[in-house]
């Protein structure tokens, strides 16, 4: 059923490409308790951001070297991997964890980093810092900065490599967005998952070789990061990611002293009961219209919920006879709703028109993110990558 509004930009359409009955007791899962041994935990699968599982999610705690997973991301972000880091005074002989780094030694930001994340060190974390940041204030400030982004609501960094300090904090719930947006990064995901690494010694006649900590890469089959922590106050703390069948989960634990069992323990809950399923397919068409869907969409559902879906179908204007197409074939968008919640959107375009690959799923979001066609100016920048720029 067609809705339209002369004043309005948009008419939006109710299609049901789905069975929206109730999805009855008998068609539900019942979904086994799931327990650990933490403080805090949480489950997340990284495709949707979907939070599978939380006890005590929300709450604010010290979380040692995780922090890292934040310190590697915004150098990624910030910093150009070839650029030699230099190694100050500030980060020479930093407390903790190392990588024994000499005063004044030059290193790869991308050799530092796969020291900071496989053997968390300290010297590292403050030499990266000071590089990308300026200063490890200035860096801090980014740190902070990319938690608003990303909408961490129960998080605050005072320090990149997480020595206990004042307010320096975080949450399961937001550790677990954290590593779900950090992993959609490709130089992230590879270095997490590296469980041996050489980089050049300048001072030596041997070269770096780190092991990384993490004992899941070896426990778990499937098993692909990301980041252990430990200090006096915050206790054992883990992040780990593991992929089976297509689909990866992040779990997390604060202060758990049988994190490696806790974590095999929720990957199996959530791989068992939290499938990821494919409700739509690029190119598809859209029943009852000369559309088709512009992107795939994938989401965890625990058995029968998949049958509560519902989709909303929201149409831009149609384009004047003789006026040019500024949307390049973009029609609007197919929104999903999961009980009454919103859980993604897939675009949708005329039949017929270029279908541009859309970004990763933004799991900080819950929603894709699409390439810029909805102006001239970025349509015809996209197009013209595309003539000319196949060989990147």
């Amino acid at each position: 059923m067609w809705i339209k509004s002369i004043s309005s930009w948009i008419v939006a359409v109710a299609l049901l490409l789905t069975n929206l009955a109730p999805v009855s007791a008998e068609r539900s899962q019942v979904l086994p308790e799931l327990s650990t041994h933490a403080q805090a935990a949480a489950l997340m699968d990284v495709t949707s951001g979907r939070l599978l599982f939380s006890s005590h999610g929300d709450d604010e705690l010290r979380i040692a070297s995780l922090t890292k997973i934040m310190t590697a991301i915004v150098a990624i972000e910030h910093g150009d991997f070839r650029k030699p880091v230099k190694v100050s005074k500030n980060a020479f002989g930093k407390e903790g964890s190392s990588i024994y780094l000499k005063l004044g030694e030059e290193m790869t930001l991308e050799n530092m980093l796969y020291g900071l994340m496989l053997r968390s060190g300290n010297d590292a974390a403050t030499a990266i810092a000071e590089h990308v940041g300026g200063s490890e204030e200035g860096f801090v400030y980014l740190m902070n900065e990319k938690a608003r982004q990303i909408g961490l609501k129960h998080s605050h960094f005072a320090n990149p490599h997480g020595l206990d300090a004042d307010g320096h904090y975080s949450s399961a719930n937001d550790l677990a967005k954290l590593t779900a947006y950090a992993l959609h990064n490709p130089m992230f995901r590879d270095i997490v998952k590296t469980e041996t690494k050489k980089a050049p010694n300048p001072n030596e006649s041997w070269d770096y070789q780190w092991y990384n900590k993490n004992k899941m890469l070896r426990l778990y089959d499937g098993a692909d990061g990301v980041k252990t922590g430990y200090t006096k106050k915050a206790f054992r703390c883990l992040v780990s990611s593991a992929t089976r069948n297509g689909q990866q989960l992040v779990a997390v634990t604060l202060n758990d002293g049988d994190d490696w069992n806790d974590h095999g323990k929720m990957l199996d809950y959530g791989f068992e009961f939290f499938p990821l399923s494919r409700l739509m397919e690029k190119g598809e068409s859209v029943k009852g219209h000369d559309l088709v869907v512009g992107g795939t969409f994938q989401y965890p559902f625990a058995k029968g919920e998949a049958e509560a879906v519902q989709n909303k179908l929201v149409m831009t204007p149609a384009v004047r006879q003789g006026s040019p197409d500024l949307s390049f074939g973009l029609r609007g968008e197919i929104r999903i709703f999961l009980k009454g919640e919103q859980i993604g959107t897939v675009p949708v375009y005329q039949k017929g028109s270029y279908l541009p690959e859309p970004s990763v799923r933004n799991p900080a979001t819950g929603t894709m993110a699409q390439a810029d066609t909805s102006t001239f100016a970025g349509s015809l920048a996209y197009i013209l990558k595309k003539l000319f720029l196949q060989h990147d």
